[in-house]
C-alpha cells in the first residue's frame, strides 16, 4: 500500500452504483469504487461467489473494503465478508435502506407493497419485463404481482418528471395505485457514514441482523 493509494474500496451492487459514487462524492471520501452486476439478483448463489473474487483481487491494498450489498437472497455473503474483514452497510435490501422508517411504515401500512427505487424505475424493462420473461410469458403477470395491493416509489431524484412519468406507467401495467415518497439516499447514506466514522450503524425495527431467510420483514399485526 502506498501513500496515495485510496484508502477505502466500495464493492457495489450495480443498482446501488449510482448513488454509492454520489455519496462518497458528496463526503469527498479517499475511496474507489468497482461495481457487479444486478442481474446476479436473479441469481443470488452466484452473489457471494462474485464479491469474494472482488476481494481477493483487493486483498491487502485498502484499509478498508466495504461492500454495499443487503441480504439479497445470498446467505454466504456475511460469512465471505468476514473472512476478508470487510464490512457492509446493515440491512435486508436496498429497499429498507433507502426507506429506513418509511419502509417501515410502508410495510406497516400495507405488507402487500411492491418497491420501486430510480434504479428499478430506469431498469424496469430490462431487469423486470425481460429479464423474468414476462415480454415472451405474460401469463407469469399474475403469478408474480397478483398478490400486490399498491406500489410505494421510493425515489432518490426529486421530481424527475421523466422517472415518475415511467414509475405511474409501471404502475398502472400491473392494475396497481402508486404511493410517491421521495426518501433520496436515506440510511444508505448515513450507514455508509457511520462505517466510515467508525460509528454505530441507525437501524429500523426492521433491519434484521443474522444472515437467514429470518431477515426478511414481515410487518406487526
Amino acid at each position: 500500500m502506498t501513500a496515495d493509494t485510496p484508502k477505502t474500496l466500495f464493492i457495489a451492487c450495480a443498482a446501488l452504483g449510482r448513488e454509492v459514487k454520489d455519496i462518497i462524492r458528496k463526503n469527498g471520501w479517499d475511496a474507489e469504487f468497482e461495481a457487479i452486476d444486478a442481474r446476479l439478483h436473479m441469481e443470488p448463489a452466484k452473489i457471494g461467489p462474485a464479491v469474494e473474487a472482488r476481494l481477493k483481487q483487493a486483498h491487502g491494498k485498502y484499509q478498508r473494503i466495504v461492500v454495499v450489498y443487503g441480504h439479497c437472497g445470498a446467505f454466504d455473503l456475511d460469512g465471505i465478508l468476514e473472512k476478508y474483514g470487510a464490512v457492509r452497510p446493515a440491512g435486508p435490501h436496498c429497499y429498507e435502506m433507502f426507506g429506513g422508517g418509511e419502509f417501515v411504515r410502508a410495510m406497516e401500512e400495507e405488507i402487500g407493497t411492491f418497491i420501486l427505487t430510480d434504479y428499478l424505475v430506469h431498469a424496469w424493462e430490462k431487469f423486470v419485463v425481460k429479464g423474468l420473461k414476462l415480454d415472451k410469458h405474460p401469463e407469469l403477470t399474475e403469478l408474480m404481482f397478483g398478490n400486490y395491493r399498491r406500489m410505494v416509489y421510493f425515489s432518490q431524484e426529486e421530481d424527475n418528471a421523466d422517472l415518475l412519468a415511467r414509475a405511474e406507467e409501471i404502475a398502472a401495467s400491473l392494475g396497481l395505485e402508486l404511493d410517491i415518497r421521495h426518501v433520496g439516499y436515506g440510511d444508505l447514506e448515513r450507514r455508509l457514514a457511520a462505517i466510515m466514522e467508525d460509528r454505530e450503524q441507525p437501524v429500523t425495527s426492521m433491519t434484521h441482523d443474522g444472515f437467514n431467510a429470518a431477515a426478511y420483514p414481515v410487518a406487526e399485526s
